[in-house]
């Protein structure tokens, strides 16, 4: 049986390990879940990691076991739907999720010198996300995969030399707007989602 992955506002309680919670309170706990993570990769970009299946899971740990330590920083064992779309079955999960970390390796094997600028920033924003939305489209987690998919994305910036940043998604304009982005790189079109990133990216540069 699928579970169906609905918009934040349709659950009104969830069963934490501070208790049955109402949906206020946690959202006070993923805040402070977020900032723990973030934390926490800032602390792993220096020296430069590799990211393997076993720093995903950990990341995903750090952030949110202490609201869900039944299931965060483990792959979901559930099926579920997002939308209209169907992610992978649980049993594939861990090859994909090695695959997808074996491609990145290689992938920044390729990444130019920071000396071309303009070359590397296009070329760094291209994997980030291509990254990002291979990583949302495994769906690993039973949750909180877009905001793991965003810390991992910073994780491999500030260890290419880049500046933490923001992909603004809290808004219903700028959730609306990176759903249709993510939509349209799953058809590898990533136009859109590249245009995101370098905005967020050009942001952050600004205020160094």
């Amino acid at each position: 049986m699928k579970s169906s992955t609905k918009p934040r506002s349709a659950t009104r309680y969830k069963d934490t390990s501070l208790g049955i919670l109402p949906r206020g309170k946690v959202i006070d706990l993923e805040k402070q879940g977020v900032k723990k993570a973030l934390e926490y990769i800032v602390v792993l970009s220096d020296p430069k990691p590799e990211v393997t299946p076993e720093l995903i899971l950990s990341i995903h740990q750090e952030g949110f076991g202490f609201i869900f330590p039944e299931w965060a920083g483990k792959y979901r064992k559930i099926e579920v739907t997002v939308g209209d779309y169907i992610p992978p079955l649980p049993h594939e999960i861990p090859a994909l999720v090695k695959n997808l970390t074996a491609d990145l390796k290689e992938r920044l094997k390729h990444i130019p010198s920071q000396e071309k600028q303009e070359e590397f920033l296009s070329e760094v924003i291209s994997l980030l996300a291509w990254f990002q939305n291979r990583f949302v489209w495994i769906h690993p987690f039973q949750d909180y995969n877009g905001r793991v998919a965003r810390l991992l994305t910073n994780l491999l910036a500030l260890s290419l030399g880049l500046p933490l940043f923001e992909i603004k998604a809290d808004t219903e304009k700028d959730r609306d707007a990176y759903i249709v982005a993510m939509k349209l790189a799953d058809k590898n079109d990533y136009a859109e989602l590249e245009e995101l990133i370098t905005k967020a990216l050009e942001e952050s540069l600004g205020k160094i």
